[in-house]
C-alpha cells in the first residue's frame, strides 16, 4: 500500500477523489521506474505497463506525469535519439531484461522497431518537447532538435509510411495505434512485418500526432528566431489536418481505418467502430470544437448503451475473437474492445475543454474509485471490470502500477480541472484554467512543479454568492486566464491588486468563462466580481 504523503506538487479542496489522486497516480509511476546502463551510461526511464522495457510511445505519454516527479527527463529521449537511424527511424523501445520467461534469458541490450508502427517518430518529438517544457534547456533541445527533424522527414518521404494520393500517413492494418496487423489468416501469429500481403490504410491518430509534433518544430523553431522554418511546419501541419478532416471524419467522429487495400473483415460492422485515437485527436488539435462535441456525445451515448463497466473503449465493437492471429486477442480483451484509462484520461480533457466539465470530473471520479480501493491500476480491463493477467494477455506481463493510463487521467486533473497548462517552458507562459465550480468546490489550493527545474505555479481560489478570489504565487509569469463562472454568473469586474482588467465572457456550449490575460509578479490577487443573470 502507498504512503500518501506530501509533494511539491499538490491539490488541496477537502475532498480525497481530488486530493489523493497525485499522490496515488505517483505511486503507481515510482513503482515503473526503469534504470539501466548502456554504453556507460545510465537511463533512468519508465517501463512499459506490461514488460520491462522503455518504450518511447509509452514514455512520451507518460512524461504528462512523470514530469512532475523525476529530475532525470533527459536521459531516455538522448538514448532515442542516440540510436536514431541514418534514415530518420526511431526504434519502440530499448530493454536489457529477457522479456520471454522462461525461454529467454539473455540479459543483453535489445533494441525493437515493429515495423506496422507509423507513430513512433511524433511520439519521440513529443517527449523531447516536454522535456524541454520541465527543463527549460534551450541548449538542450536545439541540439536535439536536428534528430527531431530527421525523424520527421523519415515519415514524410518513406513509402511505407506516406501515402501520396491522400498526403498522409499510412500504416499496415492494425487496431487503431497498436503493433500488429490483420492479415486474413496469411500469417500463424500476430503480425508485426510489412510484406507483400499487407492490408494498408490511413489511421487517424498517426496523423493527428504528426499534426501535433509539426506544430511543437513550429514553435521551437519560432522560439529560436527560425521563422522560415517555422512557418514551414505550420503549412505542412495545416495541409495534414485538412487532409485528414476530409478523408477520415465520418460526420459523427473519425473512421477506424480508411482502405487503401480493397478487404472485408467478416462479422464486424466497420462502419461502427469507434477506436480509441479519437479523443487524443481532439487534444492534439485536429477536431474544431464542433467535431469535438460529436466525438464526446458519442462517447456519452455509447456509455448508456454499453453494458461494460465504462465506455473508455480501445475500439468499439471489437473486431471477432482470434482474427489477428491469437486466441488471447478475442472480444473484449486488450486491444479490442478491453476497456482503458488511457482513453478515459484523454476523453477527460477533451470534456473539460469543450464544455462538458461534469463529465469529465465524471470520469476522474470514476477512475479515482477503481484505484482508490486496493491502490492498483491495470493498462486495460475486460468489459466486466476484470483487470487482465498472464493467462489471459499475450502480454509477459501485467503491472498493477500502469502509468500510461495513470498519466492521462493525472493530465485531465491537473490542465483539466486544476487548469494549468504550460504554452511555453517552465511556465514562463502559462494558461490557468481552474474549472471547480462544476464540481461543487467552494476552496481549492493547487501547486504544480516540474521536478528537473523546480518551475511552478500556485494558486488558491474561493468561490463565494458574488465573487471568485484567486490568489496565485509564480514569479515572472506571463499569464493567459479562462476561468469557469458558476451557473448564471455575469461577470461586473475583474481587478489585479484593485487594478481593473480588461476581460470577455465566452460561452462553450452550457459553461460560460472569463477570459483576461496578466503578468504575476511573484504573488497577486484577482477578484473576478458577478451577479447572476436572475437577478
Amino acid at each position: 500500500m502507498p504512503i500518501l504523503g506530501d509533494s511539491s506538487t499538490f491539490i488541496r479542496t477537502g475532498r480525497p477523489e481530488f486530493d489523493q489522486f497525485f499522490p496515488l497516480v505517483q505511486f503507481f509511476l515510482e513503482n515503473d521506474v526503469l534504470d539501466v546502463e548502456i554504453d556507460g551510461k545510465k537511463i533512468r526511464g519508465y517501463r512499459t505497463p506490461d514488460a520491462k522495457s522503455v518504450w518511447i510511445r509509452d514514455y512520451s505519454d507518460m512524461l504528462r506525469g512523470v514530469k512532475y516527479i523525476e529530475k532525470d527527463v533527459f536521459s531516455t529521449v538522448e538514448h532515442f535519439a542516440e540510436t536514431q537511424a541514418a534514415n530518420g527511424r526511431i526504434f519502440d523501445y530499448f530493454t536489457t531484461f529477457p522479456e520471454k520467461l522462461p525461454c529467454e534469458k539473455e540479459n543483453w541490450t535489445k533494441y525493437v522497431r515493429v515495423p506496422v508502427e507509423a507513430d513512433v517518430e511524433f511520439r519521440f518529438v513529443k517527449a523531447a518537447y516536454l522535456a524541454w517544457q520541465a527543463s527549460g534547456d534551450d541548449d538542450w533541445i536545439k541540439r536535439l532538435l536536428p534528430a527531431m527533424e530527421r525523424a520527421l522527414l523519415y515519415i514524410l518521404q518513406s513509402s511505407q509510411r506516406w501515402n501520396k494520393l491522400y498526403n498522409l500517413v499510412k500504416r499496415a492494418y492494425t487496431i487503431d495505434t497498436w503493433d500488429f496487423a490483420y492479415t486474413d489468416g496469411s500469417h500463424e501469429w500476430l503480425q508485426f512485418q510489412i510484406d507483400d500481403r499487407t492490408f494498408w490504410g490511413i489511421m487517424h491518430g498517426d496523423n493527428s500526432g504528426y499534426y501535433e509534433a509539426f506544430q511543437i518544430m513550429a514553435r521551437l523553431y519560432s522560439h529560436f528566431g527560425n521563422e522560415k522554418a517555422a512557418s514551414a511546419w505550420v503549412s505542412r501541419a495545416a495541409s495534414l489536418k485538412r487532409n485528414l478532416n476530409r478523408i477520415c471524419w465520418n460526420g459523427k467522429y473519425y473512421t477506424h481505418f480508411v482502405k487503401l487495400n480493397p478487404v472485408k473483415i467478416p462479422n464486424v460492422d466497420e462502419a461502427r467502430q469507434l477506436s480509441l485515437s479519437n479523443p487524443m485527436n481532439i487534444n492534439r488539435g485536429t477536431a474544431s470544437h464542433e467535431m469535438a462535441v460529436d466525438i464526446i456525445k458519442e462517447y456519452k451515448r455509447r456509455r448508456r448503451t454499453t453494458k461494460a463497466f465504462a465506455e473508455w473503449f480501445s475500439i468499439d465493437p471489437p473486431f471477432p475473437s482470434g482474427i489477428f492471429g491469437d486466441a488471447k486477442i478475442k472480444k473484449g480483451a486488450y486491444v479490442n474492445g478491453g476497456i482503458m484509462p488511457l482513453v478515459g484520461g484523454e476523453l477527460a480533457k477533451a470534456a473539460f475543454d469543450h464544455g462538458y466539465e461534469a463529465y469529465g470530473i465524471d470520469i476522474l471520479i470514476r477512475y479515482y474509485q477503481m484505484i482508490a480501493r486496493n491502490h492498483q491500476t491495470f493498462l486495460w480491463y475486460f468489459p466486466s471490470g476484470r483487470p487482465p493477467s498472464v493467462e489471459v494477455s499475450t502480454s509477459p506481463e501485467a503491472s498493477a502500477t500502469d502509468g500510461w493510463g495513470s498519466s492521462a487521467m493525472l493530465y485531465a486533473l491537473i490542465e483539466g480541472l486544476a487548469g494549468i497548462e504550460d504554452q511555453g517552458k517552465i511556465f514562463q507562459k502559462v494558461k490557468i484554467s481552474p474549472r471547480w465550480p462544476a464540481a461543487n468546490v467552494q476552496e481549492a489550493e493547487v501547486r504544480i512543479e516540474y521536478a528537473h527545474s523546480g518551475a511552478n505555479v500556485h494558486y488558491c481560489c474561493h468561490y463565494n454568492p458574488e465573487k471568485i478570489f484567486l490568489e496565485l504565487f509564480s514569479p515572472h509569469k506571463q499569464a493567459a486566464f479562462h476561468v469557469l463562472l458558476p451557473p448564471q454568473a455575469v461577470v461586473k469586474s475583474v481587478d489585479r491588486d484593485g487594478s481593473s482588467l480588461e476581460y470577455r465572457e465566452v460561452r462553450i456550449e452550457e459553461s460560460q468563462y472569463v477570459d483576461f490575460s496578466t503578468q504575476i509578479e511573484k504573488k497577486c490577487g484577482i477578484n473576478i466580481c458577478f451577479q447572476r443573470g436572475d437577478e
